[in-house]
């Protein structure tokens, strides 16, 4: 593929932003058509045209990555945009993640940066069985387009006067344009996409709330679309923001990262004629209102969610309307993080950070059929590995994040997420495809101990304002054994040898209870480092039901608050609910006071927080353990390795009177009278008296 395409552009200036690039192709076709695929990578982004007619639903083309590693090109069968006779191709490029200016995460710094390019391949087959290849060479042609700026979390500007009308349809005459530039390719290696793409998802009608203000009524990730009617050179201007003043103002100040700089503003200039409908293409923002000023006459406001199209396969709902709220709100803080790669927030950093997907994974994988986006984002990561094993906490990155915000509780993601996949999705592929990568990471972490324990990176992240935080070591160090313990399983399952990981596992775990638990058994009261001891097996069986009747103790005299960050959270609801203790884990759940999550909902958010007080950003998924929580133990839907059985466990909570929750081909319903079960395989169900019934497939109706 590619062999003799060139890269193209506009030009050699990678100084600054210009108007994003129209790049075209005439040509003749002297036969009939049988099959004609288009391949093309668009760097940053890209909009792809045939005969005038856009290829594809899909946006925000090219998938992120790190470019000087490898570069995603995406096929498209565009067979029936053909035509015997004259035809053209276009293009519209944008910078994305490609050409960034500002100075923040280093991402002005790569040596990838450069202009918006493009390489390009039409593969045709004619019916008379011979073949044909259009591709990008210096015979292409070039011009400026109606998008005057466009810049990663800055914004787009689009001034439709500057619209060249059916510059992408074969008749049109290009001649006064130049052509195109062979340029340097971007320096990774070319990979044809395997993953779901990013697409609008989801519409939501904008309401006015103030003068100027609209609130479509949940926080997404995406963009407004706009309807408006004006005199030509009107300026309609769009600034995101995830919350409001008390004054109905919007409150862009907690987004605004990039210094001296407006951010998450779009900007539109009217042609003056008629009813003008436009969206940005190049950029996404994340927000829930969206203050819209100018002299044109709004008359639609729509805001379009923007993500990678990722299928649901999880729901669940209950009596109790907050949970309901709660899952709701892991639902989309998930699902709109997902572009391309996990990102971490939607508005201020849209950064691969390898700590939040980590936590948020089992989750993911039980709401969405996620595994191909992961697995690609697991690429991204091996990409920033260095030859002595060390990988970044972001993926992919600029360079920058090697030694600050990584860490074994981040770094993890490269062991434990290919085991997740398997785990519950029953695939190895991801095992096999980045084992050397772990194998790698493995002999890092292993030069990183000291007497068999690791202290490096973060500990435990955004845990409430004036909580004393567990000691890093004590999380750390149980990652570094699980890590142990997974890569030796891992091994088992893809035919390895294992021996020296589940050898260095067993010597971690006797020496972290001989340092810890021998001499403090309930490490200090500190409940995060508890939790972890109980979740991460360095308790035995015995011991854990014992900690977690301490544990269950301590949240209880504390009033039921969380007071823990993101590492707690990922441990405490196991601790707890494994032991008996779901009333407690619900209880911290619901409770209305500062810190929980409850307290979010009340205060408007429809998405999960990056931080208890909501200071920051207001759309995070690292804190979601919770929703995998509702379906594990309130659901009571509990996979085997490997996803190939299913046992049914619910977990009795007072102030829940019905439960229905639902995994791909299982559905369970329960309330105080009957438990009903449907499914597509068999499944044990075992009743609150711990008696063991096992069902065939079909549909099981069970009284209490």
């Amino acid at each position: 593929m590619f062999e003799s395409a060139k890269w193209i552009a506009e030009s050699d200036n990678i100084k600054e932003i210009t108007p994003a690039p129209l790049l075209r192709k005439s040509f003749t076709l002297d036969k009939e058509v049988k099959e004609a695929a288009f391949n093309a990578c668009g760097l940053g982004h890209a909009c792809y045209y045939v005969n005038g007619s856009n290829i594809t639903d899909e946006v925000m083309i090219t998938p992120i990555s790190k470019y000087d590693s490898r570069v995603y090109y995406s096929s498209f069968d565009v067979t029936d945009l053909l035509r015997k006779g004259k035809n053209a191709v276009g293009c519209v490029l944008g910078n994305g993640w490609y050409f960034v200016t500002y100075p923040r995460w280093d991402y002005y710094k790569p040596d990838w940066i450069s202009h918006p390019k493009l390489i390009f391949e039409l593969d045709i087959t004619y019916i008379d069985g011979t073949t044909e290849k259009i591709v990008s060479d210096s015979s292409w042609r070039v011009s400026k387009s109606a998008i005057i700026y466009n810049e990663d979390k800055r914004g787009e500007i689009y001034d439709a006067r500057l619209y060249k009308d059916g510059w992408n349809e074969a008749d049109y005459d290009d001649s006064g344009w130049k052509r195109a530039f062979i340029c340097r390719g971007a320096g990774g290696t070319l990979q044809k996409t395997d993953f779901p793409p990013i697409r609008v998802t989801e519409r939501f009608k904008g309401i006015r709330i103030s003068e100027n203000v609209y609130d479509i009524g949940q926080n997404i990730s995406g963009w407004v679309k706009i309807k408006v009617r004006g005199e030509r050179g009107s300026e309609v201007r769009i600034r995101y923001s995830e919350r409001i003043h008390k004054d109905g103002s919007i409150a862009p100040e907690q987004l605004n990262t990039i210094a001296g700089s407006e951010t998450h503003t779009d900007k539109y200039i009217l042609k003056g004629e008629g009813t003008e409908e436009w969206a940005p293409r190049f950029v996404y923002h994340g927000f829930r209102y969206a203050e819209i000023t100018g002299t044109a006459e709004i008359i639609e406001v729509t805001g379009e969610v923007v993500c990678t199209d990722i299928k649901r396969t999880g729901s669940f709902k209950c009596s109790d309307d907050m949970l309901n709220k709660i899952h709701h709100a892991s639902v989309w803080s998930t699902r709109t993080n997902i572009q391309g790669i996990i990102t971490d927030c939607t508005q201020r950093e849209q950064n691969g950070w390898t700590g939040d997907a980590l936590l948020s994974a089992e989750q993911t994988f039980i709401n969405f059929d996620a595994s191909d986006i992961y697995k690609k984002w697991l690429r991204d990561i091996c990409d920033t590995q260095r030859p002595n094993g060390q990988i970044c906490c972001l993926a992919p990155t600029s360079g920058w994040g090697y030694n600050w915000g990584s860490g074994p509780a981040w770094d993890s993601a490269l062991i434990l997420i290919p085991y997740y996949i398997y785990s519950i999705k029953g695939d190895k592929s991801a095992l096999l495809d980045v084992w050397d990568n772990m194998v790698l990471y493995m002999e890092f972490m292993e030069s990183m101990s000291e007497k068999n324990e690791v202290c490096f990176g973060l500990g435990d992240w955004c845990a409430p304002e004036g909580v004393k935080v567990c000691p890093t070591v004590i999380t750390d160090t149980a990652y570094f054994y699980t890590d142990n313990k997974v890569m030796a399983r891992s091994a088992e399952l893809i035919g390895k040898d294992g021996t020296l990981y589940k050898r260095r596992a067993e010597e971690i775990k006797n020496s972290f209870r001989e340092k810890y638990i021998k001499k403090n058994f309930y490490l200090g009261d500190d409940t995060t480092a508890i939790a972890c001891a109980i979740y991460q097996d360095l308790y035995t069986e015995d011991e854990k039901a014992v900690a977690a009747k301490r544990l269950n103790e301590l949240y209880a005299n504390g009033g039921y608050h969380i007071n823990c960050g993101i590492l707690g959270v990922k441990y405490l609801f196991t601790a707890l609910s494994e032991y008996g203790y779901a009333e407690t884990a619900y209880k911290m759940t619901v409770n209305k006071e500062y810190p929980s999550y409850a307290y979010w909902i009340l205060n408007g958010m429809t998405t999960l927080c990056e931080n208890w007080d909501m200071s920051r950003s207001c759309n995070h998924h690292m804190f979601s353990e919770v929703d995998f929580w509702l379906y594990k133990y309130i659901g009571g839907i509990r996979l085997s390795e490997g996803g190939g059985f299913v046992t049914i466990k619910p977990c009795s909570v007072s102030g829940i009177k019905w439960v229905n929750v639902k995994y791909k081909g299982i559905s369970v319903f329960y309330d105080e009278h009957k438990t009903e079960i449907v499914s597509d395989i068999p499944v044990i169900y075992i009743k609150a008296n711990n008696e063991e019934i096992y069902l065939g497939k079909g549909k099981h109706i069970l009284s209490k």
